[in-house]
C-alpha cells in the first residue's frame, strides 16, 4: 500500500504530466526540467562525471565513470521525453549516476529532438553513440565485450528499435533495459490518438503516418528470433501505456528470446526517477539484477 507521501508524490506527477500540452515546445522543455528538479536532488557520487563528450559534430553525451578499477561493463541509457523533450544533463542526470553508481560506465547521447529533428535524426545518434562507444569506450575504462543499452518512455522505444539493427551489424549487446516504452505506434495511434497522433506528427514529421509501422518507429514489428538481447521491461499499472511493455513482453516470447517482465502496482509513467517512492528503489534493485546476471 502506498503511504500518503507517495500518494502525494504521484498525485502531483500526474497533474503535471497529464496535462495537456500548452506552449512552444521550448516552453514545455523549460517546465520539464523545472519539474524534473525534484528527481534529480541526491545525486550519487560516482567516478568522474565528463558533460557534453563531441561523439560527432552534432552529437554529444554525458559519460559517467564508476569508481573503482577498469575495465567496467557499459550501458547505453537513452533519455525520455516523448521524442521532444529532455536531455541527459537536465532531466535523467541523477539515474545515470545511479547506472555508474551500481558499476557500469554509463554512456547517455544528447540526440537531436524533434519536431526540428524528426525521425530518423535520433535514431541515427543512438545507432551512432553505440558505435562509438565500441570503440572509444575504453578510453574511459569501458569494456565494449560487456555492453547493455536501455532507455526509458521514448528511450525503451529507441533501445528496441535500435538493437535488431545492431543485431545484424554490430557491435552486440548482452542486454537491454525497456522501462515503460512505446513499441507498438501504429497501435497507440489507433487506441488513444488525441494523444498519440500530435506525437507521431511531431517525431516522424512528414512521414505521419506512413512510417507508423515501420519496425524502427513501431519496434513491436521487429520482435523475431535473435533480434533482442535477454530484456529487462518493466511498468506500472497507472501508466496508459502499460500495456505496450506486456505486447512486447509477449511478442518476445513467442521469439524466444529471454525476457522478464515486472509491472508495478500504481506506479505512473516515470516513477523509476523517483526514488522516494519504495517502487521505484524495487524496481533499480531488480533491475540491477537483472545487469549483473547478464552483462
Amino acid at each position: 500500500m502506498l503511504t500518503e507521501k507517495e500518494q502525494d508524490i504521484i498525485r502531483r506527477w500526474n497533474e503535471f504530466y497529464l496535462q495537456p500540452r500548452q506552449g512552444t515546445v521550448q516552453e514545455q522543455r523549460t517546465r520539464l526540467v523545472d519539474y524534473f528538479q525534484e528527481f534529480n536532488r541526491d545525486q550519487p557520487e560516482v567516478g568522474a562525471y565528463h558533460e557534453a563528450i563531441q561523439l560527432k559534430q552534432g552529437l554529444h553525451a554525458d559519460i559517467a565513470v564508476p569508481k573503482g578499477k577498469a575495465p567496467f561493463p557499459i550501458v547505453i541509457y537513452i533519455h525520455g521525453g516523448a521524442w521532444t523533450l529532455g536531455s541527459p544533463a537536465t532531466t535523467h542526470r541523477k539515474l545515470i549516476k545511479q547506472f555508474a553508481e551500481g558499476g557500469y560506465l554509463t554512456i547517455a547521447p544528447d540526440y537531436r529532438l524533434a519536431p526540428e529533428n524528426p525521425f530518423p535524426a535520433g535514431f541515427d545518434d543512438c545507432i551512432f553513440t553505440a558505435q562509438w562507444a565500441a570503440e572509444n569506450a575504453p578510453r574511459y575504462g569501458g569494456d565494449p565485450q560487456r555492453m547493455a543499452m536501455g532507455g526509458d518512455s521514448a528511450g525503451g522505444n529507441f533501445t528496441a528499435a535500435v538493437l535488431p539493427v545492431l543485431a545484424n551489424r554490430g557491435p552486440r549487446f548482452k542486454a537491454a533495459v525497456l522501462i515503460y516504452g512505446a513499441f507498438d505506434f501504429a497501435g497507440l495511434v489507433k487506441l488513444a490518438p488525441e494523444a498519440a497522433e500530435p506525437l507521431g506528427r511531431a517525431y516522424l514529421g512528414s512521414g505521419y503516418p506512413k512510417l507508423l509501422d515501420d519496425p524502427r518507429v513501431s519496434p513491436i514489428n521487429a520482435i523475431k528470433p535473435g533480434a533482442m538481447p535477454p530484456s529487462f521491461i518493466i511498468a506500472g499499472t497507472g501508466d496508459g501505456i502499460v500495456g505496450e511493455s506486456r505486447t512486447i513482453a509477449e511478442a518476445m516470447n513467442r521469439a524466444g528470446i529471454e525476457n522478464e517482465l515486472h509491472i508495478m502496482t500504481d506506479m505512473p509513467h516515470g516513477f523509476m526517477q523517483m526514488t522516494e517512492l519504495a517502487a521505484c528503489r524495487e524496481g533499480l534493485r531488480l533491475m540491477f539484477d537483472f545487469l549483473r546476471r547478464h552483462v
